[in-house]
């Protein structure tokens, strides 16, 4: 049996992808050179696994029940519009979490203390909850312009998304982006 890349996230909500692709129409005028996530990729990750043997997918989802099962469902405001490695030189475009950001980073807490338990590496930088909505792909004078749109909207506001499951996906890397499908959904249902 072939490995197949896996990673855990939690799904956007209609409401917010369809702020998200209007910002990244407005920021498309810039004209920069930017592979922008489709909508129906638009997710917030919480943990990549890398490659992982389906077999391995029973013991993967069992984390991710006891995981889910420390963290109770929560609302969060997506709020602010930045910029890797900085707004001047923009190569990743995200949005972030405002009020509520703490509840995901609760929730990649409990999957990291679960995948790690199962075997995977532990990561090495501290979870910043983001929302990926473009990569910059090459840079130029379009870059520039792109960071001054980026700068008009730094307190963007992507609306409030309440957030009761987490999601285990598997990503097929495709020459026209990847495909994405959902392998087990699972709700919070941790104590409040």
């Amino acid at each position: 049996m072939a490995k197949m890349r896996a990673f855990i996230a939690v799904e956007t909500p209609p409401n917010v992808v369809g702020r998200a692709t209007k910002l990244a129409r407005h920021l498309a005028t810039a004209a920069a050179d930017v592979k922008w996530v489709e909508a129906e990729n638009l997710h917030w990750t919480v943990k990549f696994l890398g490659d992982i043997h389906p077999l391995d997918l029973v013991e993967v989802c069992q984390a991710l029940h006891a995981a889910a099962r420390a963290v109770p469902p929560f609302q969060m405001n997506v709020a602010g519009l930045g910029a890797f490695p900085n707004v001047g030189r923009p190569r990743t475009l995200w949005l972030g979490a405002g009020d509520g950001g703490n509840g995901l980073v609760r929730l990649a807490e409990a999957v990291e203390t679960e995948a790690t338990r199962i075997g995977f590496r532990r990561e090495s930088r501290r979870f910043e909850p983001h929302l990926t909505i473009g990569r910059v792909r090459s840079g130029g004078p379009e870059q520039a312009a792109l960071g001054e749109l980026i700068a008009e909207q730094l307190a963007f506001d992507g609306g409030v998304m309440e957030v009761d499951e987490v999601v285990l996906f598997s990503s097929e890397l495709r020459p026209a982006g990847p495909v994405y499908e959902a392998l087990e959904r699972v709700e919070l249902t941790g104590p409040t």
